[in-house]
């Protein structure tokens, strides 16, 4: 499975969250070597994140 990596990688001091993919750093270490299932898992997770870290960057 591609990686949502967009090469945009900062991470959020308070979320500690990539803000380019919505990933933490453990989830960005072992996406590599992650089942489909688990990379399915996070996947499912960013767009929620994404839209979070969004809506704090407007404040």
């Amino acid at each position: 499975m591609k990686s949502p990596c967009n090469d945009i990688c900062t991470i959020d001091r308070s979320s500690r969250l990539c803000v380019g993919c919505g990933r933490s750093l453990s989830e960005i270490g072992e996406w590599g070597s992650a089942s489909p299932s688990r990379q399915r898992e996070i996947l499912s997770l960013l767009p929620d994140r994404m839209r979070q870290l969004a809506a704090k960057a407007k404040r």
